[in-house]
């Protein structure tokens, strides 16, 4: 974790002294390891440094190349760079040193553009090219490092997050109306926009070529949907799965402190714990020492995770930290929001501040958690349609065998044409199922009801947007539901505004199931490895054999959060069904939101109302 920010003024206007510090200034606990810039007439490039690998030690950004014909900034490190030196090492390729912002900028002098594809790793980059006179700007696979920026039609100002950019004297400060429908709504669907208007984030997986005429992206990685692995039995997957999960784990593991890690207790976390406290064993482990934090919620069964993560410890033979939760008071949401000029985020992502706290006050910079599990592992009855649509008659028998001995036959059948049948039908005859299902038997949760008339017209539009690109040519079915994790707009939100709440704390996330290798193996696996029966994530657990208790691998409940949610919504009446509706009329309706909070205290632990209610306030926390 560090930060980045830079302006560029292509008419060759000088940018304004005291400018492009402002911004790093804005975002100083990026860089408890010194702030640095690079200015030259109009172009001005800032770091803030935060030192997490052996490597980063040497680095020193802006970083420029012999002549200045090239300078880098960059958040983020490079996984493979043992490979990328010795590829770079082969062509003759000059490296001053061994950190990873070197790399980087040889990579990028050799390959220009195509770099992207010798590099794996979190980053968010920005790369001045002074012979052409355009920057070039891009992001990681993923999508684990923010990049946000602002292009006028002469001048381009980028920063690592969004309050920086609004700080500018030229960049307005005018909300973005369509996003804020989809906030409110409890609804995401644009992954490039933010809540102002004419700040934009970069993508995950694309570059940005920026010049006189302004920025140009192109996507650069996306999974292969019609790649298969090449092994003949489920055990084959299975292993080779374990051994990259290992490699995963070890590679981002890289710091030149004790690195820490999450263990909640459920299977995604105690994994990525477990793995690496082998690799420690092993002496195998590319950091000093690793040291794993639970939350502990005293009295409260629904999220108290403290059994099963003591399980864990005391099958490893070492301590797990139990801290408590951070239950933020709301003023702290507040303060937050108009500070950051962003989403404040949600309460059950702000009660890990105290781990965080911790783990930095015991020598970490580094934090491993379980993020990304549920997205690739946990799987769906999909696989019907799979074994039907390839004709793999024994294997679809053996799941219906499965399901129907763990839920009933006629569950099992129901599952076969819902998730078998209608998939495999023109996409017209599914929307078609579809409306009629809900006509039928109705919808979970309102359409939305609470939000004003013309937000409600916005919320439309948006919805019918993201459904034009719905129907995407892939391999089969389960990979529909694949894609719709790697382009989830909510996912991206939540993720920044984790990554935004560990940096104030000092310390980097990294997110061993959110590798791009392990997207792409469950692109080419499946979808029978992942779900069988009563026991989601299958692949996972039969690979964490003999490696977690089993205790942990016969889980088949997780924990919930909403109690941290009912902490501030059961006092929060007045709030949202009075106060916010007669201060945003045009946002929300005093009657809606009433039937919304309704609907919350009819059954607290319900979902989407939780979500929904906190959605409205924190966004009016924004613009109040």
């Amino acid at each position: 974790m560090s930060g980045i920010a830079g302006i560029l003024h292509f008419d060759d206007a000088p940018v304004a002294i005291g400018q492009v510090e402002s911004m790093t200034s804005a975002m100083a606990y990026r860089g408890p390891d010194g702030i640095r810039h690079w200015i030259r007439g109009s172009i001005a490039l800032g770091q803030c440094m935060l030192r997490t690998t052996p490597e980063s030690l040497e680095e020193t950004q802006p970083l420029a190349n012999e002549d200045e014909s090239l300078v880098l900034v960059m958040d983020g490190r490079v996984d493979n760079h043992r490979e990328l030196r010795v590829e770079l090492l082969s062509h003759d390729v000059l490296l001053r040193n061994r950190s990873d912002a070197e790399l980087v900028l040889r990579s990028f002098e050799l390959w220009g553009r195509d770099c992207l594809l010798h590099i794996d790793g979190d980053f968010a980059l920005a790369i001045w090219d002074g012979r052409e006179r355009k920057l070039f700007c891009a992001r990681d696979r993923i999508g684990n490092k923010p990049f946000h920026y602002h292009w006028n039609g002469t001048t381009l100002a980028f920063a690592s997050e969004l309050h920086p950019i609004l700080a500018l004297p030229w960049v307005p400060e005018t909300p973005n109306e369509d996003i804020l429908a989809e906030f409110l709504a409890g609804e995401w669907h644009a992954r490039d926009e933010t809540l102002w208007r004419g700040i934009l984030r970069l993508v995950a997986a694309h570059r940005m070529v920026v010049g006189k005429t302004g920025p140009q992206h192109e996507r650069y990685w996306e999974p292969d949907l019609f790649a298969s692995l090449p092994f003949e039995s489920d055990q084959d997957c299975i292993d080779r799965y374990r051994e990259l999960l290992s490699d995963c784990v070890g590679r981002m593991a890289r710091s030149h402190r004790p690195v820490a890690c999450e263990v909640s207790g459920g299977l995604d976390s105690s994994a990525i714990f477990c793995v690496a406290e082998r690799l420690r064993r092993d002496s195998r482990l590319p950091a000093p020492g690793i040291a794993g934090y639970t939350l502990a919620f005293a009295g409260d069964g629904e999220a108290n995770e403290l059994l099963h993560a003591r399980a864990v410890g005391e099958h490893l033979r070492v301590r797990i930290d139990e801290i408590p939760p951070s239950i933020q008071p709301l003023s702290w949401f507040a303060e937050t929001a108009r500070t950051d000029r962003d989403f404040p985020g949600f309460p059950n992502a702000a009660m890990f501040a105290g781990i965080r706290r911790q783990a930095v006050d015991d020598g970490s910079r580094v934090l491993l958690t379980g993020e990304g599990g549920d997205e690739w592992l946990q799987g769906s009855r999909r696989y019907y349609a799979e074994e039907l649509a390839q004709r793999h008659w024994r294997a679809l028998r053996d799941c219906f065998r499965t399901d129907a001995g763990a839920f009933g036959k006629a569950q099992a059948t129901r599952w076969l044409l819902r998730d078998g049948v209608v998939p495999l039908l023109p996409s017209g005859l599914q929307d078609g199922l579809r409306r009629l299902a809900h006509a039928i038997h109705g919808k979970r949760s309102p359409d939305a009801d609470w939000l004003a008339p013309g937000m409600r017209a916005r919320l439309e539009r948006r919805r019918r947007q993201s459904r034009a690109g719905l129907h995407r040519r892939v391999r089969n079915a389960g990979q529909r539901d694949l894609l719709a994790c790697l382009d989830d707009a909510f996912s991206d939100q939540v993720m920044e505004n984790a990554e935004r709440l560990a940096a104030r704390a000092g310390i980097e996330l990294r997110y061993p199931l959110r590798d791009h290798r392990l997207v792409q193996f469950a692109f080419s696996t499946p979808e029978r490895l992942r779900l069988r029966g009563d026991r989601s994530k299958y692949l996972h657990v039969q690979a964490m054999q003999g490696l977690l208790p089993p205790s942990i691998l016969e889980r088949t409940d997780k924990a919930g959060f909403s109690i941290v949610f009912r902490e501030h919504l059961s006092g929060m009446r007045e709030t949202l069904t009075s106060a916010i509706p007669a201060r945003r009329p045009d946002w929300v309706t005093a009657e809606g939101m009433a039937r919304l909070y309704a609907a919350y205290r009819n059954d607290p632990r319900l979902g989407w109302p939780l979500w929904s209610l906190w959605s409205v306030y924190a966004c009016d926390t924004i613009r109040t």
